[in-house]
């Protein structure tokens, strides 16, 4: 799939979370009209047919395998096409009346109409095609074929020599669409490109081995994937030497990041009021640490006078708490050895029910994803529910012995557990193994990212409500600073790109604001140098499902059940939070 259609399921689709195998909650109204409703659920069927032949590599990634072989070339006939079923479809959903509909596919109405008006306001006004050669890879979807055993080898493979034989024309058409592209996402293109040569390389010459294909049929493939491989090579060689006169800033300015913010989280607020609530709890955030810090200087410190600064102390305590950290040979295997522990602890407070058939590879982060996060989750599509779910790490490999002690400060013994906590258990993973369950395509397909990532975010605190660390401070002062991460990286990313924010004041807000090491902070400015509105999605779902948690519970009162309320929130399935609020306390 391109990375500018659909934008946002570039992650968000592939960590979608949805309900648990039961009937679809909302499923018929008061004032629903069956006739309608039936009509749009054949509609959505049609839909998704037309969606996959528009994006058939998404259609791959999502367990849909009807159109592994394509390849579509992203040219000028190419865009239009996608303009012509984007026309089609938003024609088509005027002929339903979304007040006769079933509440569960009003939101289904809205996330397809919405997800519309994104990808045409991004070929249209954005026009992020023209400035952002990293939106041009073949590499993960190639290694998705490759790699995951939804069918015998053989088979995949003769996909995947048929998908190649566009790679060369796929590329041209990259540079012919790219115009005075921002230098930052050059770079990042060339690495991530770069990063992808070993599928076309060694990792398929492995495959080809152990395959049954014929001698002729693995030397054509073979030598299609070395002419690809060069294709791959000349556009990163093309990108490296290319002169432009007036490159773009990579900085989206006020107009495009309102816009984008509203077609990519979803909100019911806008970007403005979402910086102006983070700026107000940055400030909350920071009273409760100087707290917690006032209480644990003694336990560290003795007699010693504390700082005057607050900010000073809280940053000194945080610098002691942090030199406990695991060895960087040993990061990898301290994630995987603490996932049982999780699991544990949620079995036994009863927060949330863990299916234990689903299975979550810990992994090295592979190389065409790396240079925008240190750790992420990807998991299977909803038709390919038995594919391995992958917890990507971070390499420490090679890294000079200043820059890795810095970055495992950062991710020290606190900080980790709350990591896997958001990346796996009972945050990412575990919403996709409901994702998997879904009753509805729709919700898995366009999933809002604001709610994944909020999710995800309102679980660390939803453990730690519940005694995870044994309620101590040590442990609570870490989770305000991560949350703080959480909090800044909304501030970080508005002001960057709509405040002109320079690198000094944003490493300036993460390191001594935030608590943050030299080496998150760097990576951080690194990430927001080459994405947009995406660091905003996990303050605004967070405080969105926060405040949807207190006013449910002020409905129910004494009925309030956590578990009850975690399992209903996620089996509304991947819509925006203000969609999932507006039927749960409806009911």
């Amino acid at each position: 799939m391109q990375k500018y259609l659909f934008y946002s399921l570039a992650m968000a689709g592939l960590i979608s979370a949805c309900n648990t195998g039961q009937k679809e909650p909302g499923g018929q109204g008061a004032a629903a009209d069956t006739t309608q409703s039936a009509a749009f659920r054949a509609y959505e069927d049609h839909f998704i047919d037309a969606l996959w032949k528009t994006y058939p590599g998404w259609a791959t990634e999502m367990g849909y395998h009807a159109y592994d072989s394509v390849l579509l070339i992203p040219d000028a006939a190419g865009q239009q096409a996608e303009l012509a079923f984007i026309k089609q479809q938003e024609d088509s959903l005027q002929q339903y009346d979304t007040s006769k509909l079933a509440p569960a596919l009003q939101i289904d109405y809205h996330l397809i109409k919405d997800r519309l008006a994104g990808s045409k306001w991004d070929l249209e006004q954005q026009k992020a095609g023209e400035w952002d050669p990293s939106g041009y890879n073949v590499s993960n979807t190639f290694a998705f074929i490759l790699n995951e055993s939804y069918a015998p080898l053989d088979t995949r493979l003769r996909s995947f020599y048929s998908r190649l034989a566009n790679v060369p024309a796929y590329y041209a058409a990259a540079r012919q669409r790219i115009k005075d592209p921002v230098p930052e996402l050059t770079g990042l293109a060339q690495d991530q490109n770069l990063g992808g040569l070993s599928i076309f390389e060694k990792d398929l010459a492995d495959s080809v081995k152990q395959s049954s294909l014929s001698a002729e049929e693995k030397q054509q493939l073979l030598a299609r994937a070395q002419t690809a491989a060069k294709a791959i090579k000349d556009y990163a060689a093309w990108l490296k030497t290319l002169k432009v006169e007036h490159p773009r800033s990579f900085r989206l300015g006020s107009g495009l990041y309102e816009q984008k913010f509203r077609y990519n989280i979803q909100s019911a607020y806008t970007a403005a009021q979402i910086y102006d609530s983070a700026v107000a709890r940055k400030t909350w955030v920071h009273g409760e640490m100087a707290r917690i810090s006032r209480q644990l200087w003694p336990k560290y410190f003795g007699n010693k006078p504390m700082p005057a600064d607050s900010l000073a102390m809280i940053k000194q305590m945080i610098d002691t708490l942090s030199v406990q950290h695991v060895k960087p040979a040993e990061f990898q295997q301290a994630i995987e050895a603490q996932l049982p522990t999780l699991t544990a602890f949620i079995k036994e407070k009863d927060l949330l029910y863990l299916d234990p058939s689903k299975p979550l590879v810990v992994r090295k982060e592979p190389g065409y994803m790396a240079g925008v996060a240190g750790a992420s989750v990807s998991a299977p599509g909803p038709y390919d529910k038995g594919g391995n779910t992958y917890y990507n790490v971070g390499s420490l490999q090679g890294w000079a012995p200043a820059r890795a002690e810095s970055f495992l400060r950062e991710y020290n013994h606190y900080i980790l557990q709350i990591l896997n906590i958001h990346e796996a258990i009972p945050g990412h993973y575990t919403q996709l193994v409901y994702a998997n369950q879904s009753p509805s395509l729709i919700k898995s397909l366009l999933s809002n990212g604001a709610m994944i990532e909020g999710w995800a975010v309102y679980t660390e605190q939803m453990m730690l409500e519940n005694g995870y660390g044994n309620n101590e401070p040590e442990m609570w002062l870490m989770w305000y600073k991560w949350n703080l991460r959480t909090v800044c990286n909304t501030i970080l990313d508005y002001s960057v790109h709509v405040k002109d924010m320079s690198k000094e004041d944003a490493l300036h807000l993460l390191t001594q604001e935030a608590f943050q090491q030299q080496a998150e902070a760097e990576g951080k400015w690194k990430r927001v140098s080459v994405t947009s509105v995406q660091l905003t999605s996990y303050y605004t779902g967070y405080k969105e499902i926060i405040d949807l948690r207190k006013a449910y519970q002020a409905k129910l009162g004494n009925q309030f059940n956590l578990k009850a309320f975690n399992e209903k929130f996620l089996s509304y399935g991947n819509a925006p939070v203000k969609y999932i609020r507006q039927l749960m306390l409806s009911e």
